[in-house]
């Protein structure tokens, strides 16, 4: 059984998560997939190939993507190289402390440059990327034209 896995599952946007694949067969090619949908819900995606070693796993962080997104050996290149399904648009996070991107991770045999509602993954996952960590405070910033916020530690 294929299984994609992202540890931790829920982090700050700033810290690395670790994308393991385990359950293919040895020298499977797959395409692994990372999409999110923004507060605008514009959709964000990247896709990268790889060949599965010979105990059939992937990892970003130790095989090589053969192309798709990004090539090479990139542990965050799945996050890294979202792109945006239409032209121009920027992903930006506004509510920073209310709710995280939840990014999910698809797994798809073979290599695919684009993906349809009839194509199933083979193991799917989430990970929660949070802008602000827990039991931060939030002050809004108004002193003459200054607009901010300052985020305070517990």
């Amino acid at each position: 059984m294929v299984e994609v896995t992202a540890t931790p599952r829920s982090s700050l946007a700033d810290r690395p998560v670790q994308v393991q694949v385990r359950g293919l067969a040895p020298s499977q090619l797959v395409t692994l997939r990372a999409s999110l949908t923004d507060e605008q819900g514009e959709c964000f995606q990247a896709r990268a190939f790889f060949r599965a070693d010979k105990a059939g796993e992937v990892d970003p962080g130790r095989h090589a993507a053969l192309g798709g997104s990004y090539a090479g050996v990139w542990p965050m290149g799945l996050f890294w190289f979202l792109q945006p399904d239409t032209l121009f648009r920027r992903l930006v996070k506004r509510d920073v402390a209310g709710s995280p991107f939840v990014v999910r991770l698809e797994v798809f045999d073979g290599l695919r440059l684009v993906t349809g509602p009839q194509d199933q993954p083979l193991a799917s996952c989430e990970a929660e990327r949070w802008y602000v960590g827990p039991s931060m405070q939030r002050v809004p910033i108004r002193e003459g034209r200054v607009r901010g916020a300052l985020f305070l530690p517990p």
